[in-house]
């Protein structure tokens, strides 16, 4: 199968073109199958499960329970360097075979052979032109634009002129990030020529996912304005929320310096957790409260399809406003 014939396939398992974006600390087997039941793609991060042997455990749980009928699932695996986990996770990425793995803080060449070689296909996670370019050479069957606005590890361009540039270089796959919350924005990504919507905060206060219940609390009460963008947590640009940083005791002049990028070691310890620091992207003014997988799905797919008639009404309107014959004042008088 060609890559589009690939990407059309997994789309004819989706209820809509969206992924449940994976997210550190939040995303789990849960969340994964709950998402692939309500008809979007789950996406499960490796880092989430503490050892390998948990990770193991979290791959059995989403094989178990999701089936062809559901929308499929996704690994995001870590491919930096420091990351001392790599060969293990790669390993059981040849076993249990997820159809599609997006690479995240390094390149998708370290990954690419063993998913190509059952069949799957590979995305990396950028957030510039340049990485876009170097993803496209390393051998990456699409793209993960993150943009501007999302949660976690953010982007700093916005959406529309970064979708253009890729566009200029690049015609196959893409998902796009960046405070998407609505079924409106998932259709607003895909008239400017992406495949699917990457969508996290939107799930962040569910029920299905790792947080704690004081993490929601502040997701519900957040709003876009009360975020802060920073280097200083884990080196990597992200967005979070500014009552966590002051309950965590930081400073705002501390969030102002970067910290070294190291994903070496326990990443469930100490500062590298995010456990008293918490994220949230631009969308997070969209939660007003605990909503679970399936309710947020339906709600969007109710936006989406509400927003796809409107459009088709209006289009039909352009064409008979276009049609209908031009009277110059004075013509008839």
């Amino acid at each position: 199968m060609t890559t589009a014939e690939r990407l059309d396939a997994l789309k004819s398992r989706m209820r809509l073109p969206s992924i449940a974006a994976p997210m550190f600390l939040v995303s789990g087997p849960e969340m994964v199958i709950q998402a692939c039941k309500s008809g979007v793609m789950g996406a499960l991060p490796g880092p989430n499960a503490r050892t390998i042997d948990d990770l193991r455990g979290f791959f059995e749980q989403i094989n178990a329970k999701v089936g062809p009928e559901d929308a499929p699932w996704a690994f995001n695996m870590i491919t930096h360097s420091s990351y001392g986990r790599f060969d293990e996770e790669i390993a059981l990425v040849a076993e249990f075979k997820p159809e599609l793995v997006i690479t995240a803080l390094g390149g998708p060449h370290r990954v690419a052979d063993v998913v190509h070689g059952y069949g799957g296909l590979v995305f990396a996670d950028v957030n510039n032109v340049s990485y876009a370019r170097k993803a496209i050479e390393k051998g990456a069957d699409g793209l993960v634009l993150v943009c501007s606005g999302a949660g976690g590890h953010t982007g700093e361009y916005a959406m529309m002129p970064f979708i253009d540039e890729v566009r200029a270089f690049f015609d196959g796959p893409l998902i796009v990030g960046g405070g998407i919350s609505t079924g409106r924005s998932i259709r607003a990504v895909e008239t400017l020529g992406a495949d699917f919507a990457y969508i996290g905060t939107r799930f962040l206060a569910a029920p299905e996912t790792m947080i704690s219940d004081a993490y929601r609390k502040m997701v519900v009460a957040c709003h876009m304005e009360e975020l802060i963008a920073s280097r200083a947590i884990t080196g990597a640009l992200g967005n979070w929320m500014r009552a966590s940083v002051e309950a965590a005791g930081i400073s705002l002049d501390d969030m102002k310096h970067a910290a070294k990028i190291d994903f070496s070691g326990d990443m469930h310890s100490g500062a590298k957790a995010w456990k008293h620091v918490w994220s949230a992207g631009q969308g997070v003014g969209q939660i007003k409260t605990s909503e679970s997988i399936s309710t947020i799905v339906d709600g969007l797919a109710a936006d989406y399809a509400a927003t796809v008639s409107q459009m088709t009404r209006d289009q039909k309107y352009i064409r008979v406003s276009q049609a209908a014959p031009k009277v110059t004042l004075g013509e008839n008088a």
